[in-house]
């Protein structure tokens, strides 16, 4: 594998985990910030519920029921829920919202002990009831989504953080290991190849010198026989003088 390479995939795997460590952090956040929420919602609901109760038992005993005049007087929906998108660290969080339209006609109820005031506020707790519990659902909903992001998140960085990172460390270290022993066996073969060479350099000179003193030597010895070759002449001159017979006359 090639070290550049390598090197670069350790880089975008510790940016991919810091990154990914921010984003769990920002989330980690706002799922706290929500469960403070949902707790606050949950015991508003619980006080909320109580008292609407309590109003409609006072509506129930002051005006009898209403529910068939409730059904007559409603044509159109007064409370509708508006859905809207909320982004956090890339995680697209639903958030539900509560609308009570301006034009909403109150109840003209008359009966015992002021039966329509009665309504009209047991309307009104309600209309609480209600609002506090799309809140409710909003932040439920969210508390949801943010829980199963956290924990994926928190997958994928201890993947990078324990797995990826330690093993793309470990083959940096494996490659550098056995670029560290290719460059010891070249310098190994390199001084080998130079003791080589400077050995057979000195070989080459004994040889030389071996030859230039050898052909030296063979040169004075040539000189002594040529040396010897001309004495010999004078030499001979005298066997053949010796060699004359005194008797002969020429």
């Amino acid at each position: 594998m090639n070290l550049t390479v390598t090197k670069s995939r350790l880089k975008g795997a510790q940016t991919g985990h810091s990154l990914l460590a921010k984003k769990r952090d920002a989330l980690t956040t706002r799922f706290r910030q929500i469960l403070k929420k949902v707790d606050e919602a949950k015991r508003l609901m619980g006080r909320v519920m109580q008292l609407a109760s309590f109003s409609l038992a006072e509506v129930t005993y002051t005006a009898g029921d209403i529910a068939y005049q409730v059904q007559e007087s409603v044509r159109k929906a007064s409370y509708t829920v508006q859905a809207r998108q909320e982004n956090v660290s890339g995680v697209v969080l639903p958030a539900f919202e509560g609308v009570r339209s301006k034009d909403a006609s109150d109840f003209n109820l008359t009966g015992l002990s002021r039966g329509g005031q009665q309504v009209q506020k047991s309307r009104d707790t309600y209309v609480k009831a209600v609002g506090t519990l799309v809140e409710l659902a909003s932040l439920q909903t969210a508390f949801t989504i943010l829980d199963e992001v956290i924990r994926a998140t928190n997958r994928r960085v201890n993947a990078i953080e324990h797995v990826v990172i330690p093993r793309l460390e470990n083959t940096i270290k494996y490659i550098n290991s056995e670029l560290d022993e290719m460059d010891r066996e070249e310098f190994f073969r390199l001084k080998k190849v130079q003791g080589k060479k400077k050995r057979d350099a000195e070989r080459a000179n004994e040889s030389r010198m071996k030859e230039n003193k050898e052909f030296e030597e063979g040169g004075k010895g040539q000189v002594g026989r040529d040396d010897g070759i001309g004495g010999g002449e004078a030499g001979g001159g005298d066997m053949l003088d010796q060699g004359k017979d005194e008797d002969v006359i020429f």
